[in-house]
């Protein structure tokens, strides 16, 4: 098959010789030969080749007949056939996928904690539609997301799994379930809450599909972007409780607006070579000081926002007091992120983000101004302000008369 000229079996028996030695000395391997052949007589290249020796790590052999508990004729076991964890049966976990549930479901908990938080009656029906419609809405924007980014995300390791990427779902059902997530959650938003909470979900679709989608391929300005599409929920929630909107629902977007840099700047620190390598214009690759920066600013700037609140007469003192902890060890983790500036210490500010919101919500809910659970209970609170006034006129007309007399 194949022809050695002397040249190459001078270096095979070169070679040979100290392969002998090495097996010798070190006893990790065993020489394994055809036959054995003197190197110093005459051989044709095939025997040559046929006595090289191959030094291999082998656990040693065992005869079967003297195996303990050994049992003759023993068939071979086999592993079971698993089915790929890429590949599963029917279309509700793609779906999953496509929404990016997580991401969802935390935009409808802000959106329910600015429903909460509005001074207005609470309604379970207005309630409910307004968490499944902005949740619909959501689910739809993620959809039409990764069907634009499926070249990009084919080459992060954090999303070349995605349903999309992996062909699990076509690019028409991604397409048609957007369609039908989008007109139903806004249908529910327009007929069954208000307009302005319809408007806000309209134009939170359209801003993360197709300005803050496209925008992450060229400007770092994405990032300011996509915390204006987090900031908008909590809006919804408020305005379809409220109907409107007032100084309490700002200060709840300008929260969820500033507790995002922090958030993502620190995710998006560990996962630069993925971005990097799909060509997205993050602050973390393009500028890292700025990145850092800006994460420690907005930690301040959450904390001046909660000691305006009470100043601001949406929430009680309370809540500057009790938030100021848990504000200044955010601030503190920021700090460490912008000293360091490794994968550690945005580790522990990304962890700590995911505690420090629903904390500060909660807080915030707690230590709001005006509680009104019903319809009656605000106008037993309109009645008794009429009649506070009515006395405050009353009295000093009948005190006058009798003064008079």
């Amino acid at each position: 098959m194949f022809q050695l000229g002397a040249k190459n079996v001078q270096v095979i028996r070169y070679g040979y010789c100290h392969l002998r030695h090495f097996v010798s000395k070190s006893g990790s391997g065993r020489v394994a030969a055809s036959k054995k052949v003197d190197l110093n007589d005459d051989h044709d290249d095939h025997d040559i080749v046929q006595s090289i020796a191959v030094p291999v790590n082998v656990v040693p052999t065992v005869d079967s007949s003297k195996r303990a508990g050994s049992v003759v004729g023993k068939k071979e076991e086999r592993l079971p056939w698993t089915q790929s964890p890429l590949v599963e049966k029917g279309y509700l976990s793609h779906y999953k996928k496509l929404s990016k549930f997580r991401l969802s479901s935390l935009v409808v908990i802000t959106t329910m904690a600015g429903y909460a938080m509005a001074p207005a009656p609470f309604d379970p029906a207005t309630f409910a539609l307004v968490s499944l419609g902005t949740g619909l809405v959501s689910a739809a924007a993620n959809s039409i997301n990764q069907y634009h980014e499926v070249p990009f995300d084919s080459q992060m390791s954090r999303t070349k799994n995605r349903v999309l990427v992996t062909g699990q779902l076509t690019p028409a059902h991604a397409i048609g379930f957007a369609l039908a997530s989008a007109g139903t959650g806004l249908s529910m938003l327009y007929f069954g809450v208000n307009g302005l909470t319809a408007a806000l979900g309209a134009g939170n679709l359209i801003l993360y599909t197709s300005i803050y989608t496209p925008m992450k391929r060229f400007s770092i300005l994405n990032t300011w972007v996509g915390s204006v599409v987090g900031a908008i929920p909590p809006l919804m929630g408020w305005a379809a409780c409220a109907g409107g909107l007032d100084v309490g629902a700002w200060m709840m977007a300008g929260l969820l607006y500033a507790w995002q840099f922090p958030h993502f700047n620190a995710l998006s620190w560990n996962l630069r070579p993925d971005y990097s390598r799909a060509g997205y214009r993050m602050m973390s690759v393009t500028n890292p000081a700025l990145c850092r920066r800006v994460a420690l600013r907005y930690t301040a700037v959450i904390g001046g926002l909660c000691l305006a609140a009470p100043l601001l007469d949406v929430t009680n003192p309370w809540f500057a007091l009790e938030s100021l902890p848990l504000n200044a060890y955010f601030a503190f983790l920021a700090y460490r992120f912008y000293r360091k500036s490794d994968s550690g210490s945005s580790r522990k500010l990304f962890m700590f983000s995911l505690i420090h919101l629903p904390a500060l919500m909660v807080l915030f809910l707690l230590n709001k101004k005006r509680w009104i659970f019903s319809e009656s209970d605000e106008a037993s609170k309109v009645v008794g302000i009429v009649k506070e006034t009515a006395l405050h006129k009353v009295i000093p007309v009948a005190v006058a008369e009798s003064e008079s007399r």
